[in-house]
């Protein structure tokens, strides 16, 4: 069955159309190894009060077929830490290439390349959870790796071609739920379960998130990345993209809390097959209140963890205006939208749970069978 489902999943991930726009333009880019920094001093950059240093870097190029040529790159310093890339002798950096009216292709230094420190970062994650979670541990990662690839071959295009963010991460996080529980906890009545009350919990959330951009006025563009999006694609409906990160963003937490009720309520069934459904939903009920307060703390400190420099501002600005800011509202409404979908998914699937497990038994596949 597990091997079904990674199909389905290779299916839905790379055979389903993606409507991606081909015509959308795509910045070259190559990378690059600093080989010499010269320092330019100037104090006419931008004002005699804003001088700014010029570095003029030598950089080998080492991929494209510029390969293996050095050419001298200008890189501007102004003081910004947000905006200057501040380059010495051996920095690996990502170059963008552009063809001049010449024929010839010119080089601007993007960014310093931090793929490998990614790549390292995440070979030490995966093993260590294939140490750990062992069996377990494989299906966590493929379930991992399906998400990632779903957002990149089946959201990202769908929102790109100009259909509706909110549907297409609903969908998108529909498919996830399913390969994810499925995979890890197999196909029987506990992770039924937990996958009804992940949906409905998430198709809350998705009409909680269009009520609360509506009702705060919020216009999707709490961050610097949506300006850039804007720019390049003008024709996307940016208040249900923000509805769309909201749900996806909920989605780990409401998936947890699912699967820990629809866990626990399987586990009480095995102890004490005797039970009624009412009873197997009040103790489902009682851990889901433990659950409730470390769940929603947990997605509340991931919001503020990524906020934390707009949390610090609230020192220079007065409250009322800090708590009216489109940015601070954005994350403040996220957060709570998340949490009252984590809410939500205690009874859902504790109702849910109790009524399956109780029907259907505890390993028992469930019998799609729509005749009478």
């Amino acid at each position: 069955m597990k091997i079904i489902l990674i199909f389905s999943y290779l299916f839905l991930a790379f055979f389903i159309p993606c409507f991606a726009d081909e015509n959308t333009p795509v910045l070259k880019a190559e990378r690059g190894i600093v080989k010499q920094i010269d320092y330019i001093d100037t104090e006419d950059i931008n004002s005699e009060e804003d001088p700014a240093t010029i570095q003029s870097a030598t950089v080998k190029i080492l991929t494209g077929n510029e390969k293996g040529q050095q050419r001298i790159i200008e890189n501007r310093l102004t003081g910004n830490p947000a905006y200057d890339i501040d380059l010495s002798k051996g920095s690996k950096v990502i170059l963008h290439a552009e063809k001049n009216d010449e024929g010839t292709t010119d080089f601007f230094i993007a960014d310093i390349q931090r793929d490998n420190a990614i790549i390292g970062f995440a070979a030490v994650f995966c093993i260590l959870l294939l140490i750990i979670g062992r069996k377990k541990g494989i299906f966590s990662l493929v379930s991992i790796v399906s998400t990632v690839v779903l957002i990149f071959t089946m959201l990202m295009p769908m929102i790109l071609s100009g259909l509706c963010p909110i549907a297409s991460a609903v969908l998108v996080c529909i498919f996830s739920t399913i390969i994810t529980i499925y995979l890890v906890g197999g196909l029987n009545s506990k992770s039924s379960s937990a996958v009804f009350g992940t949906i409905l919990s998430l198709i809350l959330a998705a009409g909680l998130s269009l009520a609360a951009i509506y009702t705060a006025s919020l216009t999707g563009f709490a961050g610097e990345e949506n300006m850039f999006l804007f720019t390049a694609h003008k024709e996307l409906n940016f208040q249900g993209i923000l509805s769309a990160s909201m749900i996806i963003a909920a989605l780990g937490a409401v998936m947890d809390t699912a699967v820990s009720i629809a866990s626990t309520i399987n586990e009480i069934y095995l102890t004490d097959n005797n039970l009624s459904v009412k009873q197997l939903f009040k103790s489902g009920m009682n851990v889901g209140r433990d659950i409730i307060g470390t769940m929603s703390n947990t997605l509340i400190l991931v919001y503020l963890g990524s906020s934390l420099p707009l949390v610090l501002l609230s020192s220079n600005i007065d409250m009322v205006k800090f708590f009216n800011l489109n940015q601070v509202a954005t994350e403040i409404l996220s957060a709570i939208v998340g949490s009252i979908a984590i809410l939500a998914c205690v009874p859902i699937t504790a109702a849910i749970s109790a009524f399956m497990i109780k029907k259907f038994g505890i390993r028992k596949p469930i019998d799609f069978n729509f005749e009478d």
